[in-house]
């Protein structure tokens, strides 16, 4: 069975591919590869399109017939969504009604969704679940919104079931050493990190030290990103079963400040972190923690990896590989 996988070649896409493979399906990538690789496409074929080319997409639907659609395509940058929302709605929600419509032309009705924790905002002192209001405070997590929208209308008008998964900060690598996190430009706190200790960059820029936490950092929950992909073949399996639409949750359930993380490094790697103190960013939450007790429930899932010393550890062995090339 083919799985049409948007964005398999990025860093969430890629590990989802090899879940996929392991679990018996044919990932078939759907990919322009401006931020993926396609040295990461190894355990299906690669179709190299765009989100807003809607011939491309009818032919990979024509050509390949898949079940399913999992929809990791898009542009992530909160920074960026901040100082250029409108690409942001423009790629994210366009490319994804594109998608949407393509998908229901050719008769597939199952749709997992990789959603986001920044359609919640910044809630003090909130656990973000299924039930947390969304109130998005940049371009990203307001264009994740609004595809999770798209999907409830398109499922009242057209039958289309999706599974959505709004998920927390992703960490880690396989451990097998096939895939891993590589961004041009990095923008992740942990392969910073790993980068600044090995001396491939300077320091690691630490935005913010007045943020109302414990040590002044933000906080974030991590999950690993072969627990977070483990869910997405279960949230196809669940659309499989004709369980119908769902909403999940997906983290660690715990919160650990920037500064948690950099003394996490510590214990893993032996080397201390060059840190440069830097400004807040604009758009940046001040603590963004999951409940998962849904997927745990429902789903049977579990963030087994999801540690830090077991993330930056298999991070860490990752970064030392040859990277992927263009």
């Amino acid at each position: 069975m083919h799985i049409l996988v948007t964005g398999g070649a990025g860093y969430i896409g890629s590990h989802a591919c090899k879940a996929l493979a392991q679990a018996g399906f044919v990932p078939v990538v759907y990919d322009n590869l401006s931020t993926g690789w396609a040295d990461a496409v190894r355990f299906g074929p690669l179709v190299q399109g765009d989100l807003m080319d809607r011939a491309a997409l009818d032919g990979a639907f024509a050509r390949y017939k898949p079940v399913a659609v999992m929809h990791f395509a898009a542009l992530s940058l909160v920074g960026e969504s901040m100082t250029n929302p409108a690409k942001y709605w423009r790629t994210n929600v366009n490319g994804s009604l594109n998608l949407i419509e393509a998908t229901l032309a050719a008769g597939v009705k199952r749709f997992v969704f990789s959603s986001t924790c920044a359609t919640y905002g910044d809630q003090d002192g909130v656990t973000l679940d299924e039930d947390t209001p969304q109130v998005p405070i940049n371009a990203y997590g307001g264009s994740k919104r609004a595809i999770e929208m798209m999907l409830r209308d398109f499922e009242r008008s057209d039958g289309l079931q999706s599974v959505i998964f709004r998920y927390f900060n992703v960490a880690g690598a396989d451990p097998d050493g096939e895939v891993g996190e590589q961004h041009i430009p990095e923008t992740h706190l942990i392969p910073l990190m790993l980068d600044a200790i090995d001396g491939k960059r300077p320091a690691l820029t630490v935005f913010g030290s007045d943020y109302a936490t414990p040590d002044g950092t933000c906080i974030r929950d991590y999950v690993h990103v072969c627990d977070l992909v483990d869910a997405h073949v279960l949230g196809l399996r669940w659309l499989q079963a004709g369980k119908g639409s769902r909403i999940f949750c997906l983290g660690s359930g715990q919160g650990f400040s920037v500064r948690d993380v950099i003394e996490a490094s510590r214990a893993v790697t032996n080397r201390d972190v060059p840190i440069v103190q830097g400004a807040r960013r604009a758009g940046d939450a001040r603590s963004l923690v999951c409940g998962s007790t849904r997927a745990v429930q429902e789903l049977g899932w579990q963030p087994a990896r999801s540690t830090l010393n077991q993330m930056i550890g298999d991070a860490l062995r990752w970064s030392r590989q040859k990277p992927f090339a263009k």
